[in-house]
Order: structure tokens, then C-alpha cells, then sequence
């Protein structure tokens, strides 16, 4: 766990402002944030996120359906380049706020429905912060 895990964990489960992380990730390099960007995709693919979670994730997420990246989280393509890596900062982040939806909304179905009884997932126990 480092402090990057932490903080795409605490945002997907809404302990941490999205407002704040955006600003973290603008602020961080081209490459860290293609990096972060392939990071949360691929947490995205391994919390078992599916093409019905793309329309709620473009609502909580506040885009507009025809966004690239929606297109193919609704087409069941996370693991498309094109999700994980748009060229535009503008696009980038529109990406970051999507991915983070749908881990939101795949990891909330993990904890339904296998977690529900207690788990070993540290990031199922984070403490709730004062942001």
C-alpha cells in the first residue's frame, strides 16, 4: 500500500473530496499521470467492472455520454488505451473522475456481495478522514 493506493481508494469510496483528487492529479507530471491513470483502469478491470456500469459511472462521474472513455466503459472496453490514456489534460481528467466512478461503483458490488461479512481487502478498512 502506498500513498497513491490510498488516495484512489479513498476517493472511490467517498472519503475523500473529488474536488482534491483532481487537483492531485493535475498537478502531477504527463507520465505520472498516464501511470495513474493505467493504475486506476486496471483496478478498474480488477474489481470486475462491466459495460452496466458505464451509464451510472458517466452520471456520478458528470460527462457527457459521447466522451470517448464513456463510450467504451459502456461497450464493456476498460482495458481500451483509449480510457486509460487520452492525449488532452482536459480529457485526462475527465478520465481520472470516470475511472474513479466505476471503481466506485464495481468495488461497492465486491462489498455487497463477497466482503459483506468482513474481508482481508485493507482498502475495505480505510478510516474515515477529516479532508
Amino acid at each position: 500500500m502506498n500513498e497513491r493506493d490510498v488516495m484512489l481508494n479513498e476517493l472511490a469510496q467517498g472519503l475523500r473530496p473529488m474536488s482534491q483528487g483532481t487537483e492531485r492529479f493535475d498537478a502531477l507530471s504527463w507520465e505520472e499521470q498516464s501511470e495513474t491513470l493505467r493504475f486506476v483502469s486496471h483496478h478498474c478491470v480488477q474489481a470486475r467492472v462491466v459495460a452496466e456500469d458505464g451509464t451510472e459511472s458517466i452520471r456520478r462521474a458528470g460527462l457527457r455520454p459521447t466522451h470517448t472513455p464513456a463510450v467504451l466503459i459502456t461497450r464493456g472496453r476498460i482495458d481500451q488505451g483509449k480510457v486509460a490514456c487520452p492525449a488532452p489534460l482536459d480529457k485526462r481528467r475527465k478520465a481520472f473522475r470516470l475511472l474513479i466512478a466505476a471503481l466506485a461503483i464495481a468495488d461497492g458490488r465486491r462489498r455487497e456481495r463477497f466482503c459483506f461479512g468482513g474481508c482481508g481487502h485493507w482498502w475495505h478498512r480505510l478510516p474515515v478522514a477529516d479532508y
